[in-house]
């Protein structure tokens, strides 16, 4: 997600002075994942699914990351490392991060080559042996459980279509078996939703692209034009006109169907529907059809600015989801390292308990998280214990981001990077021959 941000709108990152930092938390994560499985090698048959366990059910006081609450740098449980032999869309989401991020270092080319080289490889094994990675891990499936792995085939097959310009790339994400599987053709409404979960309105997305500024037309064509037509209907979606949707009486939209933790979706939908609208406008096309209704780009980038002002403070509690950010933010975070206050004192596994379940505001600001979110009635718990409320994700922040940066500046100056993302794709057609010479009677 922050590497597609940066592709997209890295004069943005620049104007604001946060290019280099931006890089550097990315990198910061691509280098942990070349850690976790053999990028050097051409071929591999395993990887590393999870560090570390959460699993507390049945009573279990065996220590570990939920049962203790303690600073991440005083840890001195152990840490499992689990390691997976079959998961397909943990391999081809890993994959599809290492890809984009590099189109990210394209500049440094030693570092993006063994990015590309990893995605390649992790990408092979999650086609070679296939299975969700949660369905042979019990946490897993308890905290991050997958419904499938067709989504991540497409979408790690587009982003090592445009990290190579390797065609047999872009063949397979536009597989119709591959698009039927995912759930293409079908209207589900959740595939509509871009999450940690399912990719196939980000693969949507970003294959529409590819159509809207380059049409390669026949073969691809076909199953492009139904992403693209997918895209337009996820956007409609999104749109208070169709009661697809509920909304809550502040006007969030429920993404989630009104269970806890609606934040990281929301971002993430508003990511997509800007930068929908910024493509666009780069192909000169004022909106989309929802049915018989045109549209024009401007009703997206409203529908995305009035749900970034709803985190932002906009609501009926007037109060700011983002940490840090207004005077009225939370102040229980979920989170250890915010909690526990910065002192020569060591607390143990247990030790911090008491930390955890006290009332008392955080003693860290923890600046820029977005919490888990109001319910669907709009209100919110500011308390430490629940996380349905209170709880920071990556998945959140870096939708955060995304969206914070493409509805950033004015929008008459600063549009998206059109060709930034095709510098790895070679020519669709052939060059014409040249021009006979001039004719002499």
């Amino acid at each position: 997600m922050l590497s597609w941000s940066v592709i997209e709108y890295s004069a943005k990152y620049e104007a604001a002075g946060e290019l280099n930092h931006v890089k550097e938390i990315i990198k910061w994560g691509t280098d942990y994942f070349l850690k976790t499985f053999n990028h050097s090698a051409d071929s591999i048959s395993r990887m590393v699914a999870q560090v570390g366990a959460g699993d507390t059910s049945g009573g279990s006081t065996t220590p570990n990351d939920h049962y203790c609450w303690m600073r991440p740098e005083d840890i001195d449980y152990d840490r499992p490392v689990t390691e997976c032999s079959s998961c397909s869309d943990l391999a081809a989401e890993m994959a599809a991060s290492l890809a984009a991020a590099s189109i990210v270092f394209k500049d440094n080319k030693a570092y993006s080559q063994k990015l590309v080289h990893g995605a390649k490889t992790l990408f092979q094994f999650s086609r070679q042996q296939r299975a969700r990675y949660s369905a042979g891990s019990a946490e897993a499936a308890k905290f991050y459980n997958s419904t499938s792995y067709w989504d991540e085939f497409i979408w790690g097959g587009a982003w090592l279509y445009y990290a190579t310009g390797n065609s047999s790339y872009l063949q397979l994400a536009t597989t119709p078996g591959l698009g039927k599987h995912a759930g293409v053709f079908w209207g589900i409404l959740d595939n509509s939703v871009l999450s940690w979960d399912n990719k196939l309105a980000g693969a949507a997305l970003l294959l529409s692209r590819l159509r809207l500024f380059l049409s390669p037309g026949y073969p691809y064509e076909e199953m492009l034009r139904t992403f693209h037509n997918q895209t337009s209907i996820t956007m409609c979606s999104y749109l208070p006109t169709f009661t697809t949707w509920n909304r809550t009486r502040g006007g969030l939209i429920q993404l989630n169907h009104g269970n806890p933790q609606p934040l990281q979706y929301v971002v993430n939908a508003a990511f997509l529907a800007t930068l929908f609208s910024d493509y666009l406008d780069a192909a000169d096309t004022p909106g989309w059809y929802c049915g018989p209704n045109f549209f024009s780009t401007d009703t997206l980038r409203e529908f995305a600015k009035t749900q970034i002002d709803y985190i932002l403070g906009k609501n009926p509690r007037k109060m700011s989801y983002i940490v840090g950010f207004g005077n009225h933010y939370p102040k229980h975070v979920h989170h250890r390292g915010a909690s526990i206050p910065k002192n020569k004192i060591r607390y143990n596994c247990k030790g911090g308990w008491k930390l955890r379940d006290s009332s008392k505001p955080n003693p860290n600001t923890l600046v820029g998280a977005l919490v888990a979110g109001p319910d669907k009635h709009d209100g919110f718990r500011d308390v430490r214990t629940n996380y349905n409320y209170t709880e920071p994700t990556l998945a959140g922040n870096a939708g955060l981001v995304a969206a914070l940066v493409a509805l950033s500046g004015e929008k008459s100056r600063t549009t998206i990077d059109k060709n930034t993302i095709f510098s790895a794709v070679p020519p669709m057609f052939p060059t014409p021959p040249p021009p006979p010479a001039p004719w002499k009677p």
